[in-house]
């Protein structure tokens, strides 16, 4: 008969298995991406920022700070390399000249989806072959996160 030791050694060691498929799945996950993005020059720094003006744009500096949760001196250099770049633009904010706002160019727009494109495909294809759909995947997801960051994707929607 099983005793609760056995038990947690079994669990144990599904955990450990469930933590290396994250681990795995995340290096693949973001394989294709960082092929796009070393090619000119960017890394994955690069690539959150595009995601998240992608997904709000006018998205503030302060704001994008925050999502990141990154210094404005680490965040720095990536968005002088991406306005440089020609892939996100920098506007005054409506109400305070200081406050900057972030619009994806049609360049950025462009570079996203190619970034998105293999990402996606590899999303779906998980999915079809898991037998669980994207809401499962979703709860799955979201029960790994913090309140804070629960709060910030909803600022995203």
């Amino acid at each position: 008969m099983p005793t609760n030791s056995d038990k947690d050694a079994r669990d144990t060691s599904k955990i450990n298995t469930i933590i290396e498929l994250l681990f795995f799945a995340y290096r693949d996950f973001t394989a294709d991406p960082d092929e796009i993005l070393s090619a000119l020059g960017f890394g994955r720094a690069h690539h959150r920022v595009l995601h998240f003006v992608d997904r709000k744009q006018g998205l503030t500096v302060a704001e994008l700070l925050d999502l990141l949760g990154i210094t404005k001196q680490s965040l720095a250099r990536v968005l002088k390399q991406l306005v440089d770049g020609n892939y996100i633009e920098q506007r005054e904010g409506p109400n305070d000249r200081r406050q900057r706002e972030l619009y994806l160019t049609n360049t950025g727009s462009i570079l996203i989806e190619d970034l998105r494109r293999p990402q996606s495909r590899r999303i779906c294809e998980a999915l079809a072959n898991s037998g669980h759909g994207e809401d499962d995947a979703i709860r799955f997801l979201s029960s790994m996160i913090g309140p804070h960051a629960k709060h910030q994707i909803e600022t995203l929607e």
